[in-house]
């Protein structure tokens, strides 16, 4: 019975040592998991942090210019700073010429300075207008920090300033690109004669989702500017032009604000375009001619 009951001891040693193997073996597996995970997290949130901090440069390429630098134009103009409450200092470029029909306020987009941007003055002066463009902060000669909040405060400024030599009535808001959605803010807060969109988003934070799904943009990005809110409450006729090529902001993004407002937005689209070349069309210049005048036949020739 005792030989029965006795169980063989080199069996009884294996299954110990493979008990003892298999623990180990997950552990060592659970501890890889855990260090991949960890190492997924630093990078995840490292890649947030670079995000966070650093959109300014993703999204900002300014060129800053001396206080001295002399614009040069073949157009008469006036250079203009605007001091602001908290210290901040935009600065200015107005294109005046005799009898205008009144004055475009182009707001641009995120490169350069006023000092490239300036020759889209041609565009407008010779449509019977005469031409303001501004810097944004940390721009040109523009000085002093730059958020969302403070971009549409300057803007407002600055559009009180026309307003006040022009009248409300004679003010065209002309949004490019990145300027899009900071002109739709500014005309849902007043009442301009016209709105005018080029390569508008829906909205920014819609766009940069676009490529930046992966992130938690609903907390990390400081730039949403809502387009698709904005363009509700505008009052004034909207106006888009957009390249049907465009590769940057697809012109999709166009159709989807169109819908929102489809007895107010009026799209128009430019074959063979893309983001950055609408003034090299002739269709882009028949139909701003024929929106600022209000010519509906060149319109719809167009």
């Amino acid at each position: 019975m005792q030989r029965l009951l006795r169980r063989p001891k080199g069996n009884f040693s294996r299954s110990i040592r493979l008990t003892a193997s298999a623990n180990y073996f997950r552990l060592v597996e659970r501890e890889v998991v855990m260090s991949i995970l960890t190492s997924a997290g630093l990078l995840y949130g490292g890649l947030c942090a670079l995000f966070y901090f650093g959109q300014h440069l993703f999204f900002f390429r300014p060129e800053r210019l001396p206080k001295g630098f002399a614009y040069q134009y073949p157009f008469p103009f006036s250079e203009i700073n605007f001091d602001m409450e908290d210290g901040g200092v935009v600065n200015a470029l107005h294109f005046q010429i005799p009898n205008s029909r009144g004055v475009v306020f182009y707001i641009k987009g995120n490169s350069r300075s006023i000092k490239g941007w300036g020759k889209f003055a041609r565009d407008f002066i010779g449509k019977g207008y005469d031409f303001f463009i501004m810097d944004f902060r940390g721009f040109g000669k523009s000085r002093g920090r730059r958020t969302e909040s403070i971009l549409y405060s300057d803007l407002q400024q600055v559009y009180k300033w026309l307003a006040a030599r022009y009248g409300e009535e004679r003010i065209v808001l002309y949004g490019r690109s990145l300027g899009s959605g900071l002109a739709a803010r500014l005309a849902s807060w007043n009442n301009p004669h016209l709105l005018i969109l080029d390569c508008p988003y829906y909205s920014f934070y819609y766009h940069i989702h676009r490529y930046g799904f992966w992130l938690p943009l609903r907390w990390l990005l400081r730039y949403h500017i809502r387009t698709d809110l904005f363009v509700r409450k505008i009052q004034c006729p909207i106006f888009i032009l957009h390249g049907k090529e465009d590769r940057l902001i697809p012109y999709a993004q166009s159709e989807r604000l169109r819908a929102l407002a489809p007895n107010n937005i009026h799209l128009f689209a430019i074959e063979g375009a893309g983001h950055n070349n609408l003034p090299d069309f002739p269709a882009y210049h028949d139909l701003l001619y024929g929106i600022l005048h209000a010519d509906l036949s060149v319109i719809q020739r167009a």
